[in-house]
This record gives structure tokens, sequence and C-alpha cells, in this order.
């Protein structure tokens, strides 16, 4: 499967218990940061247990383009020469991020501080994505940007010759725009500030701290304060990245979703910026226990068992979880439509700028399958019809988003009829064993001819 290629429908069928032990793959939040981190230092950082995705994979190949020695040693474990802060080459071609917002957000915190000139394209999907939310900071930093209207891409960056230190108060929840500025602020001198109303995942402040670099975080009543010291010489890690919590969400949910489930997830981070649909699942009666909690390279892990739960009870999210939890608001959906009782999502606006309008593409979806769906600008709720009672039977649009198409595989599984997607290739971006670690636990998905 790839994201970029041609469009491959998929339908996922009810199946009998799904069982057994779903190995999935290191966490993409993480990958990408070990990666850029790996390339702005000095010396070799060795990364075991790395998502070989698309998006982690375009991430890998910009590095290159950087100047970062960066090599595939097989089975997960890569390594990376870096060039230290403030070290990147400037790129003899265009940069494709592919699907990956993270990976292009990232990318242009990390070389704005840099004199060098920039531009980064991606797929049709990313090619929508806003990008002034990034480029407006960085601009305080003495980058300049040229793209396209709206601050889409393709877009060229000229980095900053003489980077002055930036305070910046981020307007929305966004752990990209956080990471972007503190990359930037990497090579800018004195100390960069980033001010956080609201908290999210806090892997960049974590990863800087482990490759040396000087970073303080301090929770106010302005908010949340982390300030970085610039100009580090960063030194090399050994990385072992956790198994990632947002593609466990779909073993997870899918085995709480299918009768005589008992599905082992092992070694998910549980960071608590990022757990936040594990919570929300057990609030709502689901059968999901950790086993084995452990800490792993700073992060905390373990082991997650989810069980067929047939008494799923709707319930209001609480808000605050929102940024724990974005990316699983899709399959978090699903779920819901198969509790009894209202499900209600607020503080989600976040959802209708990621690869897709998120609200609105699950929204169609599940009516076409029989769901009620009410949805405003940042809410949406969910009208679950309880275990045995979803029809299913419809023909979704992914949208060229991997979290859509596989959500909407998740539901087939549960449904009377069965679930198609227009388009699966996209899951290959974040999950490329999707189809055979499904397909293992006893999911009947199909490619169509």
């Amino acid at each position: 499967m790839s994201g970029h290629g041609i469009p491959i429908p998929m339908t996922s069928a009810k199946c009998g218990p799904l069982s057994g032990t779903a190995e999935v793959p290191g966490d993409k939040s993480i990958s990408h940061r070990s990666l850029i981190l790996g390339a702005m230092a000095v010396g070799e950082t060795r990364i075991t247990g790395l998502l070989e995705g698309e998006d982690v994979l375009d991430t890998a190949r910009a590095m290159r383009a950087f100047g970062a020695e960066v090599t595939d040693h097989g089975g997960g474990t890569w390594s990376v020469h870096g060039v230290g802060t403030g070290g990147f080459a400037e790129p003899d071609r265009v940069i494709d991020c592919g699907n990956s917002g993270t990976g292009v957000r990232l990318i242009m915190g990390a070389m704005a501080t840099s004199p060098i000139t920039v531009t980064f394209t991606g797929d049709a999907s990313l090619n929508g994505r806003p990008m002034a939310r990034v480029t407006d900071p960085l601009a305080l930093f003495g980058a300049r940007t040229v793209g396209r209207s709206g601050g889409r891409l393709p877009m060229t960056i000229v980095g900053a010759d003489n980077p002055v230190p930036v305070r910046y108060a981020v307007p929305v929840p966004s752990a990209q725009v956080k990471s972007a500025v503190l990359l930037a602020g990497l090579n800018a001198p004195g100390q960069t500030v980033v001010i956080e109303r609201e908290a999210t995942r806090d892997h960049s402040e974590r990863m800087l701290a482990g490759f040396g670099a000087q970073i303080t975080t301090e929770d106010t009543d302005e908010g949340r304060i982390i300030t970085l010291t610039g100009q580090p010489e960063l030194q090399p890690q050994t990385i072992a990245v956790p198994r990632d919590p947002s593609s466990a969400a779909f073993p997870v949910c899918a085995a709480l979703i299918t009768d005589g489930s008992d599905v082992l997830v092992p070694g998910i981070g549980l960071n608590p910026t990022r757990a936040g649909l594990f919570t929300t699942l057990r609030e709502m009666g689901a059968d999901l226990t950790y086993e084995n909690e452990r800490l792993e390279g700073g992060e905390p892990v373990a082991d997650l068992r989810a069980r067929f739960s047939p008494n799923l009870k709707g319930i209001e999210v609480d808000p605050a979880r929102a940024a724990s939890m974005i990316d699983e608001y899709p399959v978090l959906s699903v779920v819901a439509a198969f509790a009894d009782g209202p499900t209600v999502m607020r503080g989600v606006k976040e959802l209708r700028v990621k690869e897709s309008d998120r609200i609105d593409a699950m929204a169609t979806g599940l009516r076409a399958n029989g769901i009620e769906v009410e949805d405003g600008d940042d809410w949406w709720i969910v009208h679950g019809r309880g275990h045995g009672n979803v029809p299913g039977g419809a023909i979704c649009a992914s949208h060229l988003d991997h979290r859509i198409a596989m959500a909407f595989m998740v539901l087939g599984m549960g449904t009377n009829a069965p679930v198609r997607v227009d388009d699966g290739s996209p899951i290959a971006t974040s999950f490329p064993i999707f189809e055979p670690l499904m397909a293992g636990l006893g999911a009947k998905i199909s490619r169509d001819a």
C-alpha cells in the first residue's frame, strides 16, 4: 500500500472473535523527532523500533537532503550521523513530505533558523492543509515564507541569517506548532519561550532534554511555560521507540466491539499527553486493562489488553482531554456508534484541519451506515445504537486520510452489513502492516478489484 499511489478500495465485514497479540508499529510522533534531532546532534544516534510508514520515511529522506547520513539497518533499526545544530545544508531538491503534517511542520521549524532556502510540498491532502500556524511564529525568528494562497504548500522558506529568540504563546493547542518553535529556537541565541494555555503531547520536550538541550517546563497561571536555551551541542542518543498508541487504538477498539474478542497490544507508550483515548474508553465501560507497566527511554509503557465490551455507554468526553487524544476521535466515534446513548465530544475544532475535515468525514460516513450524528464547528455527538444494532452497508470516503480509512475498517467488523472505503492506500503513511496485523487477529478486510 502506498499513500502516494492509485486508490485501493477496501471492504471490512463482520467477523468472529479477534484474538492474539497485536504488535503495532513504533510511535510516529517519536519516530519523526528521533530522526530530526538525530540529524541536529553531533555524532551517531541509534534508533530501534522506528515506524517505517511513508510519513516517517519521507522525514528520513528529508534529513538526508539536509546533509545527515541516515541508514536503515533493517528490522526497524536505523542510525543517524548528525550535522550539528545549525549545520543543515541547503537541499538540492524540493522536500516532499507526502501526507505528513507532523513531518513538514517539524522540519520547517528545524531549518527556519539556518541561512538556507527550502521548498516544501506534499500530496493533495497535505497541500490543502494550513501552514500559517507554523510559518507565522517562524517569521518572528526572521524566516521568510512564500507559498500558495491561504498559507498552503508548495511553499518556500528562506531561513533566518541572524535569528533572534522568540517568546510565543501558542494560539491553539498544537504539539506540532510548539515543537516547530522549539526546534527553531535550537539555533537562535538566548532563550526561546513557548507558552501553552492547554498542555499538548510533550515528546519534543522529553527528547530535547534527552539530547542534552537546556529546557525547563513550568506550570503557571498563564499556562505551561517551556523555556529553551539556544545553540546547544546536542549529544547523540540511543532511542527505543515505544509502540504507537494511535495505531494501537484500532485493534483495541475493534476488540471492544467484536463478539468474544480478547486482544493483547504489548509495549504501548502511555505518555499522559497521549493516553486520553484509553481513559475515555474505560469511562464508557470498556474492558481495557494495563499490564506490565514500566518506563522505557523516559516514556511510560504498558501492555494493553482489550476484551469485547457489549455494554458500552455513551458519555460526555472531557474537553480538557482533547489534546491528548485528538487523532483518536475518528475511531472513538466508531466505538460510540456501538454504545448505548449519545457520546458528546467538544473542544475538537482541531479535527477540522487534519489530513481531512475529520468531523465531517466521520459524520458523513457514520450517517450513511445508519448512525445519527450531530455536529458543529468544534463539537459532535454520536448517538449510539448499542451492540448488534449498527446497520452498516455503505461506501465511505477516506479523503486521503489514513485514520478515516482505518476507522471505517474497524466499523465494518461490528456492523450487520460490510462497510467499504473508496481508498485505503493512505493507511501506509502511518500503519503499513494494518491489513496483515488485523487479519492475524481474525478480521475480514479485503481489497476490492
